[in-house]
C-alpha cells in the first residue's frame, strides 16, 4: 500500500526542487564562466577576486574561507594559486606576525573586470528567452532564500 503524500513531505519535496534547480543553474553558471576565465582559472579564483573588489582588501585567509564556507586549506590553496599568477599578493598581518593579508594586484583587477565583460554577451543573450521582467521577479525571491540559508549558517 503506497503511504499518501503529507503537507510536511509535499513542503519538503518544494523546498528541495528549488534547491535542487538553484544547484543546477549554480553548476551550469560556473562551467560558462570558467569556459570564459582561461589559464587553468576556476570559479573558486574568480569568486576570490570578486569578494575582494566587492568587500575590499586586507581580509584574512581564515576571514574569506569563514565566507565561502570552506576549510582555511581548501582558500589557501585558492589564494596560492591567485598568487603564483600575480593577481594577489599577501603580506604580513602587523597585528599577528603568523597571519597574512591578502591584497588584489592590478592584475587581478583586470582579470575580473575583463571575465565580467566577457561573461556579458552570454547573460544578455538569455534577455530575450528569460526577459528582464522576470529577471526583476525572481530577484528579491532568491535574495531572501540566500539571507535565511546565510543566518541559518552561524
Amino acid at each position: 500500500m503506497k503511504k499518501s503524500a503529507t503537507p510536511e513531505s509535499d513542503n519538503g519535496q518544494l523546498m528541495f526542487d528549488v534547491l535542487n534547480e538553484i544547484g543546477i543553474i549554480a553548476q551550469l553558471s560556473r562551467a560558462l564562466l570558467e569556459s570564459r576565465l582561461g589559464d587553468g582559472l576556476t570559479q573558486h579564483h574568480f569568486s576570490a577576486l570578486n569578494h575582494l573588489v566587492r568587500l575590499g582588501d586586507g581580509r584574512t585567509p581564515l576571514q574569506m574561507a569563514r565566507a565561502f564556507q570552506v576549510p582555511k586549506t581548501s582558500m589557501s590553496h585558492t589564494l596560492a594559486g591567485l598568487e603564483k599568477r600575480g593577481l594577489i599578493r599577501m603580506e604580513p598581518n602587523p597585528q599577528d606576525g603568523r597571519g597574512k593579508l591578502i591584497y588584489l594586484t592590478d592584475a587581478g583587477r583586470t582579470l575580473r573586470d575583463t571575465a565580467v565583460r566577457m561573461i556579458t554577451p552570454d547573460i544578455m543573450a538569455l534577455i530575450p528567452q528569460f526577459g528582464t521582467e522576470d529577471a526583476k521577479a525572481v530577484l528579491p525571491v532568491l535574495r531572501k532564500l540566500r539571507v535565511l540559508l546565510d543566518e541559518a549558517r552561524d
